[in-house]
């Protein structure tokens, strides 16, 4: 059982480690110190909700009915461009820096309604959980072991990375270094919603 765990953690923790739109915004919370543990529940929930249809065998739905994930293809690649211009729009405007003082707190419903859509509007999500986890998972004989690791993996990754970045925050008091990280985010947004748009 605990080989069937590991595999299942290694799995899922690699998959999840790649630089996306989720895991963006995630850090970027953390580094504001906004809302952290609602997103990050809401994340590492949602990964073990579609591990779990994954390992209970709905891959095969996913894959008979394609047209669920090209619903998640064109709204979550339009969703991204959008979202990538915002924070290219907040890295030319040049104003925002970490003023852990006088900072404005973004709503909790905003936050947590962003959350939602660069996960559950992300098809690669779909695949990486409910088809590859799903279909490796039956390769094993305790595939709910397989299933419980991967999902302990998102929840070690998404806390580990929202509470981790306070770590960084010295770093982002400069207006310079906020600008780098508005970039970069854009620039992952934009990326994975032109390979949305290719696929």
């Amino acid at each position: 059982m605990l080989h069937s765990v590991l595999a299942g953690f290694a799995l899922g923790f690699s998959l999840i480690m790649a630089i996306g739109a989720q895991n963006a915004f995630v850090l970027k919370h953390g580094l504001k110190g906004e809302h952290v543990l609602p997103l990050v529940l809401t994340c590492a929930v949602s990964d073990a909700i579609l591990i779990a249809a994954g390992v209970a065998g709905f891959g095969a739905l996913v894959l008979a009915a394609p047209w669920l994930v090209t619903v998640a293809k064109w709204g979550g690649a339009a969703f991204l461009f959008v979202y990538g211009a915002m924070n290219f729009q907040a890295a030319f405007k040049g104003g925002e820096a970490l003023d852990v003082n006088g900072m404005r707190i973004a709503p909790l419903w905003s936050a947590l309604s962003t959350c939602l859509l660069l996960t559950w509007a992300n098809p690669h999500v779909y695949l990486d959980t409910v088809v590859l986890l799903g279909g490796i998972s039956a390769q094993y004989e305790q595939a709910w072991a397989f299933g419980a690791g991967a999902i302990l993996s998102s929840f070690v990754f998404f806390f580990s990375l929202g509470f981790g970045a306070r770590l960084l925050r010295p770093v982002f008091t400069s207006t310079r270094a906020w600008r780098v990280l508005d970039v970069l985010v854009g620039l992952t947004m934009w990326a994975i919603a032109l390979k949305l748009f290719l696929m």
